[in-house]
């Protein structure tokens, strides 16, 4: 029975070979990890040119139909040119920035209110 134990070895991983391994994985993340993180900057970049689009071509077409700018963004919700107001994704909130237009009235555009600069050397609050 002795004999029996003497040959079994013990088998692991001893602590050079775990260092080599976690500096490996710490290698990639390094790689990989600022490339995630710009890509989820330019994923917000295009929903808020998306976003940005869908609410200026709703102000359009609620002056094409009614012959006048709307006074809030919710007219155009109450009058079902949009579902809902989108959210600005770079902000985070349903916060914009309106324009007025000066002569007739009502909302003519909107922008971003966030300061932040984009990937074009941009503030988003110039788009």
């Amino acid at each position: 029975m002795s004999g029996n134990y003497l040959n079994k070895t013990k088998r692991g991983f001893t602590i050079v070979e775990l260092l080599v391994v976690l500096s490996v994985i710490a290698l990639l993340l390094s790689i990989v990890t600022p490339r995630y993180l710009n890509k989820i900057e330019e994923g917000k970049e295009i929903a808020l040119r998306q976003n940005l689009s869908v609410i200026r071509k709703s102000i359009d077409q609620y002056y094409s139909d009614q012959g006048e700018y709307p006074d809030k963004l919710t007219q155009l919700v109450e009058k079902h040119y949009l579902r809902v107001i989108p959210l600005d994704p770079i902000a985070e909130k349903n916060e914009w920035d309106i324009v007025k237009e000066k002569q007739i009235g009502g909302i003519y555009d909107i922008k971003s209110t966030s300061q932040q600069m984009g990937s074009d050397n941009r503030v988003y609050s110039e788009w």
